[in-house]
């Protein structure tokens, strides 16, 4: 399975951004999916998950209320809607399948897209 991210960019704070990601996932509609960021010298970390109907979602207490995961099975994608960005929100973002509680199911994955909070 491939995943392919777009949508990062360069963006003031406060501002906002819409990630995208394909999954060539052929059973892509009944997995859980995730988005995961990693910071400059850290760790990658897990951001927010949705369920296969997307009927819950769940992400990290740092991005509550700002950022928002939807998805398409139609279209085999997951988006991440990023509003109110702060410059912490920095980080290369990655999708993944993963569990609602932010495990990362693959180990192979996609090339990323760069977000930069910056003025």
């Amino acid at each position: 399975v491939q995943f392919e991210e777009s949508g990062g960019g360069l963006v003031q704070p406060g501002g906002s951004l819409r990630l995208s990601c394909v999954s060539s996932d052929v059973n892509f509609s009944v997995h859980s999916m995730g988005w995961f960021r990693q910071a400059p010298g850290k760790q990658r970390e897990w951001v927010a998950s949705i369920t296969p109907d997307s009927d819950r979602t769940k992400d990290t207490d740092s991005v509550k209320g700002r950022f928002t995961v939807s998805r398409d099975n139609a279209k085999n994608m997951v988006f991440l809607q990023m509003d109110s960005l702060k410059p912490e929100d920095t980080a290369v973002y990655y999708c993944n399948r993963a569990s609602l509680g932010g495990s990362a199911y693959y180990t192979n994955w996609g090339q990323g897209t760069q977000v930069t909070v910056s003025l």
